[in-house]
């Protein structure tokens, strides 16, 4: 009896080869890629998108054809793996990782549990235990890896909420600035914090959180009957790259008692360089840090962690056990599925792990030296054009910066002008955000893929089309 959902192994190695080889290609031309689909008339997109929207049939179809639709949902995107991607936070991908996943799906093995996998558990949490390294954190820390930082914040969170506050949580209340990515507003929402409670802490002028300021406010709210629990800062903003002043929050958490929270999705991983462990002193004080190993370890999206300095802490948050699971025994390696909120999970370990000890840790951290010195390089042209005004010097690889005119009004305008002629090229894309209040873009430098060609390639084009925009609307 045939079984077409067990393919033998010649069936196996021609599904593989063939989706090898398209990916190689694909990888191959990344560099004539165009970077974004800006121009691509949205008929286009809505008959390739009607197309996959079909339900499958009752028969076989056809692999190459199969293959060759897939292809083109895939070009159908702004191409975030390319080296011309330089807008949000970029996440490239490395090409080992994806081999590790094929290898990770292909034997589909379970670790929420260590018992199931023991050698899988393991060599996961070795990836855990070296991210805990990267951040300073000592014996007795610990952590896991999640879908990415999002959950990461989500997690620390619940771990901050139910160490200060345990069920009585109504009066508790936490502290961010402005600049603090989004996902720590619906973290609290999600774990059940008013909206009322989450104060914006003011920034000084570098966009670093002002901890005097800080200070003021949990004192303000303790006195008032608040529980001020979680102080949450930022190894590096989205919209900036700022680096808030850790050491200082670190006294300030360790002073008021409450838990210190950083998120280091963008920016934690620098402190494999020289340069990052200076900018991001005071991390490893932190109770729980938050990495996202696809932007900073090139990985692929879907891979974050959660690092904390007290495992028993993260266990105590997050650890409810069923009699169903009575028949696994504990192990060495912690169990995730206490450490965060999944029981069923995947391997991400291994997308990382493999990488690691192919490459070895000098080649990430020669990559990341890398885009340190391309931001202060692409930092110092902008500063050079007369028509920019860049917001402030790159404390990691982010730049910011904005157009100038006699007006807010008309340089903000200008700036949308730029964006819109810099995009339109495809061959870079770039992103936008409002800093006090005014349009401000962003050349955010971190995919392993960008070099100092595609980065002046992008200043030239930020600079040309100022000058164009200038010049129109001076006619």
């Amino acid at each position: 009896m045939r079984y077409p959902l067990e393919p033998g192994r010649a069936e196996m190695a021609e599904l593989a080869q063939q989706v090898l080889e398209r990916a190689i290609e694909f990888i191959d031309q990344l560099p004539e890629h165009p970077a974004s689909i800006e121009g691509v008339p949205p008929a286009e997109i809505a008959a390739l998108q009607r197309r996959l929207l079909m339900p499958p049939g009752e028969q076989p179809g056809d692999l190459a054809q199969l293959l060759a639709l897939v292809e083109e949902a895939a070009q159908a995107a702004v191409e975030s793996a390319g080296p011309g991607y330089l807008a949000y936070v970029p996440g490239g991908g490395l090409f080992a990782a994806a081999v590790a996943d094929l290898y990770a799906r292909a034997t589909n093995r379970y670790v929420g549990l260590s018992a199931v996998a023991p050698g899988f558990a393991a060599l996961e949490y070795s990836v855990v235990r070296f991210l805990c390294e990267v951040c300073g954190l000592g014996d007795g820390s610990g952590g896991i890896l999640v879908s990415g930082g999002s959950t990461a914040n989500f997690a620390a969170l619940i771990a901050a909420r139910h160490h200060h506050l345990g069920e009585e949580i109504a009066s508790g209340t936490l502290y961010a600035t402005e600049e603090a990515h989004h996902s720590i507003a619906k973290a609290a929402r999600l774990a059940g914090i008013p909206q009322r409670n989450l104060r914006t802490v003011a920034c000084a002028g570098d966009r670093r959180m002002d901890v005097e300021a800080a200070a003021r406010m949990i004192r303000s709210d303790r006195a008032a009957g608040m529980r001020p629990f979680l102080l949450v800062g930022s190894a590096g903003t989205t919209n900036t790259g700022a680096i808030d002043p850790l050491d200082e929050m670190a006294d300030l958490a360790h002073d008021e008692r409450v838990w210190l929270h950083v998120d280091g999705a963008y920016g934690g991983v620098f402190r494999l360089t020289y340069l990052g462990r200076l900018r991001l002193a005071g991390i490893e004080r932190a109770d729980s840090v938050t990495l996202d190993p696809h932007k900073g370890l090139f990985m692929p999206y879907g891979t974050g962690a959660l690092v904390v300095r007290d495992l028993g802490r993260l266990r105590a948050a997050h650890a409810v056990s069923g009699h169903y699971l009575q028949d696994l025994s504990a192990q060495e390696v912690p169990d995730f599925a206490d450490l965060g909120p999944e029981l069923t999970r995947e391997v991400r370990g291994l997308r990382i792990w493999l990488p690691l000890h192919l490459y070895g840790v000098a080649a990430f951290r020669a990559a990341l030296d890398e885009k340190l010195d391309l931001a202060e390089h692409a930092y110092r042209r902008l500063r050079a054009e007369p028509l920019l005004d860049a917001v402030l010097a790159p404390q990691l690889s982010i730049v910011a910066f904005r157009l100038r005119g006699r007006t807010a009004q008309e340089a903000d305008a200008r700036g949308r002008d730029v964006l819109r002629r810099v995009n339109a090229g495809r061959r870079v894309f770039l992103s936008s955000t409002v800093v006090d209040g005014r349009f401000t873009l962003r050349l955010a430098i971190l995919a392993h893929r960008s070099h100092i060609d595609r980065v002046d390639e992008a200043v030239d084009a930020i600079i040309a089309a100022a000058r164009a925009a200038s010049a129109e609307r001076s006619n």
